[in-house]
């Protein structure tokens, strides 16, 4: 298993947030994506950052087109304004999948508070190109790993893909084990992750996964996709 630490990255931004880009594929960003140290991509997900948006710090709005936008509420509160449910409020712990297809989507998310917020972004490239725009948030709760992304078209799943991703507020003590090709992000507390301990901040990769929080955990799996070599 290799970890990568999100403090070893360069600090980075735009408009109103700061931001460690941790996973910048190639395939999106070009050769030199990985210069920085970041890691490329697993499957369809090409990108992951770790942002804090100033108070009242915002994106400013922008659209997309043909990628699978996720937003993971770590701290503090998102207020969503765009194509989809403008005005929405996101809170701790609230998942936000928005799927541009070829329709697309704009979207602006801003920090209405007075303190720094913490939020996870996440791309993934669509299977399919050409569907049309689809939203969703959820709302992960503890003990649970929940399905967020991808999974087999059964009419079951709420953004079918290879590509899965996987929210986790595992209790202290709760284990989770995975035999296949991972990527996992470690977004609040510590664990240990196949007899290595890792925190808050930690990219993790490897070939199976047997993690055991220390203390509450926030985690975002990541699997079904073909790692790098």
């Amino acid at each position: 298993m290799n970890i990568l630490h999100r403090d070893n990255l360069p600090l980075g931004g735009f408009a109103g947030l700061k931001e460690h880009r941790v996973v910048q594929d190639p395939a999106v960003f070009g050769a030199q994506a990985n210069a920085d140290g970041s890691w490329r991509g697993s499957g369809n997900f090409v990108y992951l950052a770790d942002a804090r948006f100033m108070p009242h710090g915002q994106t400013l709005m922008h659209d997309h087109h043909e990628v699978d936008v996720i937003s993971v509420v770590v701290e503090g509160r998102i207020l969503h304004e765009g194509s989809f449910e403008h005005g929405r409020d996101l809170n701790v712990n609230d998942v936000q999948v928005q799927s541009a297809g070829g329709e697309g989507f704009s979207h602006n998310e801003i920090n209405p508070d007075d303190a720094w917020n913490r939020m996870i972004q996440i791309w993934v490239l669509p299977e399919e190109h050409g569907k049309a725009a689809k939203y969703r948030v959820y709302q992960p709760v503890t003990g649970k790993m929940t399905r967020i992304y991808g999974g087999v078209d059964n009419g079951k799943a709420d953004f079918p893909a290879g590509t899965r991703i996987d929210v986790g507020m595992l209790a202290k003590g709760q284990s989770i084990k995975i035999n296949e090709p991972f990527m996992a992000y470690v977004t609040r507390g510590s664990a240990k992750a196949n007899g290595t301990a890792v925190t808050d901040g930690d990219m993790l990769r490897g070939d199976m996964l047997a993690l055991t929080a220390g203390e509450d955990v926030q985690l975002i799996l990541v699997s079904g996709g073909k790692q790098p070599k």
